[in-house]
């Protein structure tokens, strides 16, 4: 009999039982765009709230993305990329310091982040403003589900776990998938995982199907 797969994600996948992980609630702070080069953006949820503004006030200021697909996102959304990294906040760095210290940054973010990208830049003399767009919090669907034991568990974020753990505990025959190693540090000790190829839930997926 083949293993069941769960996901626990803000997406979903028709090869898995898929629990929402989180639900966004959005925020709407003050900003003064006009004030910045560049902008930061690490998730489509700061897309999301991108939305409740002025598009005019922000949509010529290129900005910096975590990824490939959060950067396509931001230009379906009419938005200028200057970047975009490999899905992870700590190798934003690089393309921080090929601008000069002066350049005037703007990092739109979740209340919870797990890289300390930015503030190792601000220890650095660069000038980066942040501002919280959104804050993350644990969604009934991923307190609640039923997880069958010697199942697959794929985790899609730090608080993906942190949710699961509220409520469960991970059943030692359980083979576990993360979607890179910053979600993987908040594994509890002891507990094995693989790490998809690619931070995309189709590569978890792949390498989950691989293991059924």
């Amino acid at each position: 009999m083949s293993k069941q797969i769960y996901l626990f994600a803000t997406s979903k996948h028709p090869d898995a039982i898929s629990a929402q992980s989180l639900q966004v609630r959005l925020l709407k702070p003050e900003i003064d765009f006009s004030s910045y080069d560049h902008l930061i953006i690490t998730s489509k949820q700061t897309i999301k709230a991108l939305k409740q503004y002025n598009k005019e006030d922000f949509i010529d200021i290129s900005a910096l993305c975590v990824s490939k697909k959060t950067a396509n996102s931001y230009k379906d959304f009419g938005g200028k990329v200057l970047d975009f990294g490999d899905g992870y906040g700590d190798n934003l760095v690089k393309f921080i310091e090929k601008k000069p210290k002066d350049t005037k940054w703007l990092y739109l973010r979740a209340q919870t982040i797990a890289s300390d990208f930015v503030a190792r830049c601000k220890a650095d003399g660069y000038s980066i403003d942040e501002e919280i767009l959104y804050v993350s919090e644990c969604a009934k669907e991923a307190l609640e589900v039923e997880v069958l034991k010697n199942s697959i568990l794929i985790f899609t974020s730090p608080s993906s776990i942190e949710c699961f753990l509220k409520t469960h505990t991970i059943d030692a025959n359980a083979k576990i998938i993360v979607i890179g190693t910053t979600t993987a540090k908040a594994l509890p000790k002891g507990i094995s995982y693989e790490i998809s190829q690619n931070t995309s839930i189709d590569s978890c997926m792949e390498l989950a199907l691989s293991l059924r």
